[in-house]
C-alpha cells in the first residue's frame, strides 16, 4: 500500500528535466532530418526527375520518407497513439502494461530466482573465501563483533521484562526438575571427600562452635541459671557453668586440633557413608525433592530470576558499548579466528559454501513465486500513463535515433532499388 503509483527516477543519475530537454533535442534532429528528405523530395519532383542523377535523389529522398515515417510511427506507437488516433496496437506501454508486468515478473523468477542459477552465482562470486578474508582482518571483526553486540542489545530490549523473567524461571525450573537433588549430593559429596576437603569441614565446624561458645558466654550462663533450681545458691550456679563452659571448649579445641580424635573418625564415617546413602535412601530422596520443590515454588526465586535479567541487559549494554570490553574484544577475536580457518582449510569451506547453496535454493524455492509477485504487482500498480511518460524520458533519446537510422536505411534501401529498377529495365 506504500508502494509509489510510479517508477521512481534513479537517484544521483539525469533529472527528469535534463531528460526532457535530451528527448525534445533528439526528436528535433529526428523530425529536421525527415523534413529535410521531405523537402528533397518534393524538390525533385515539382522540377521533374529528369536524368540518372535526379532520378536517384528523388528514389533515395522518396524511400527515406517512407523509412522515416514508418520508423516515427512505430517509436511513437510505443507510448502513445499517432496523431491521436485510436489505431490498433498502438500506446502498447500504457495498453499492455499489466501484461507487460506479469511477463516481467515470470522472466525474473525464471532466469533470476531461479534456484540454480542463485546457486551457480553464489559459487562464482566466491562468497566464503571472501567473507573468510575480510573477517580475518582485524579491524573488520571489530566492527562486525560491535554490530552484533549491538544487535544483542536490541534483541534483549525488544524483550518484555515479564516475558524475559517467566522464560528464564520456565527453564530454570525444567532444568532443576529433570535432576535429583539427594543422588546430586550424594556425587558432589564423593568428590568433595575423594580430594580430602571433607575433613577442613569438620574443622570449621568444631572452630566455629568454639567462637560461637566465646562469642555467647554471659547469654549462655543466664540462660544455664534460669533452667537451674532456686535452692542452689548463684556462686554455685556460675561455678559449675564456669567449669563447664571451660571443659567443653577444651574439648572443641582439642577436637580441631587432633587429626586421630575419635569424633573426627566417627565425623569422616559417618560423611564416608552419607553419599550411598543420598543416593539410594528413598527417604533422602523425597526429602530433596521436598526440598526442589519448594526453592523452585518460592517467590525469592521469582525476584533472583528478575534481578538476573536486569543484571544481564545491563551488563550486555556496557559490554556492547565499550569497543574494550570483554564481549567485543572476545567476539572480535573469535570471529577474526574463524576468518583465518576457513580461509586455511578448505574443506571447511567447501561444507560452508554447501550450507550456502543450499540455503539459498531452499529461500529461492519458498520465495521465488512471492519475489516475482512483487515484481509484478509493483509495476501492476503503477499508474500507465505516468509509466510511459517516464519510460519515454529513460528510452526516447535512444528511440529517436531509430528515425534517424530509418531515414538513412531507407534513402540507401530507394537508391539500391531505384539501381536495380535501371538495370532490369
Amino acid at each position: 500500500m506504500t508502494m509509489s503509483a510510479s517508477p521512481v527516477s534513479a537517484a544521483g543519475h539525469e533529472s527528469a528535466e535534463l531528460r526532457a530537454r535530451r528527448l525534445a533535442a533528439a526528436r528535433r534532429r529526428a523530425t529536421a532530418l525527415l523534413a529535410a528528405v521531405t523537402v528533397v523530395f518534393v524538390a525533385v519532383t515539382v522540377t521533374g526527375a529528369r536524368g540518372t542523377a535526379l532520378g536517384y535523389i528523388q528514389a533515395g529522398a522518396q524511400a527515406a520518407m517512407v523509412g522515416g515515417v514508418a520508423d516515427w510511427f512505430a517509436v511513437t506507437a510505443l507510448f502513445r497513439r499517432p496523431l491521436g488516433l485510436p489505431i490498433p496496437h498502438t500506446a502498447l506501454l500504457v495498453e499492455r502494461k499489466d501484461q507487460f508486468a506479469g511477463t516481467l515478473g515470470q522472466f525474473v523468477q525464471e532466469n533470476f530466482l531461479n534456484a540454480d542459477v542463485l546457486a551457480e552465482r553464489m559459487r562464482s562470486a566466491r562468497l566464503v573465501p571472501r567473507l573468510a578474508a575480510w573477517l580475518a582482518d582485524d579491524v573488520n571483526a571489530a566492527a562486525f563483533a560491535g554490530h552484533a553486540a549491538d544487535l544483542v542489545v536490541t534483541l534483549a530490549e525488544a524483550l518484555r521484562d515479564e516475558d524475559a523473567q517467566r522464560l528464564l524461571t520456565a527453564e530454570l525450573t525444567r532444568a532443576a526438575e529433570a535432576v535429583e537433588v539427594a543422588p546430586l549430593a550424594g556425587r558432589a559429596l564423593r568428590v568433595v571427600i575423594a580430594g580430602g576437603h571433607h575433613a577442613g569441614v569438620f574443622t570449621a565446624i568444631v572452630t566455629g562452635a568454639d567462637r560461637y561458645l566465646a562469642d555467647h558466654y554471659a547469654e549462655l550462663r543466664d540462660l544455664f541459671e534460669a533452667e537451674s533450681p532456686r535452692w542452689v545458691p548463684d556462686a554455685v550456679y556460675r561455678r559449675v557453668f564456669d567449669r563447664l563452659f571451660d571443659r567443653l571448649r577444651h574439648r572443641l579445641v582439642s577436637m580441631a586440633a587432633d587429626p586421630g580424635d575419635a569424633a573426627r573418625r566417627e565425623f569422616d564415617e559417618w560423611i564416608a557413608s552419607l553419599p550411598d546413602r543420598l543416593e539410594t535412601s528413598p527417604e533422602l530422596k523425597e526429602r530433596g525433592e521436598r526440598f526442589k520443590a519448594d526453592v523452585l515454588a518460592s517467590a525469592e526465586l521469582r525476584d533472583w530470576s528478575s534481578s538476573l535479567w536486569s543484571q544481564v541487559k545491563d551488563t550486555l549494554r556496557t559490554q556492547a558499548a565499550d569497543p574494550e570490553s570483554e564481549l567485543r574484544r572476545g567476539l572480535a577475536g573469535a570471529l577474526a579466528a574463524a576468518g583465518k580457518r576457513l580461509g586455511s582449510d578448505p574443506r571447511l569451506e567447501e561444507s560452508l559454501m554447501r550450507i550456502v547453496e543450499s540455503g539459498t535454493r531452499a529461500l529461492a524455492d519458498r520465495f521465488h513465486d512471492e519475489l516475482a509477485g512483487l515484481v509484478t504487482g509493483t509495476i501492476q500498480r503503477w499508474d500507465a500513463a505516468q509509466t510511459s511518460s517516464q519510460l519515454e524520458l529513460l528510452l526516447g533519446h535512444d528511440l529517436q535515433y531509430i528515425r534517424i537510422n530509418g531515414t538513412v536505411v531507407g534513402a540507401g534501401v530507394g537508391l539500391a532499388l531505384h539501381a536495380l529498377a535501371l538495370g532490369l529495365a
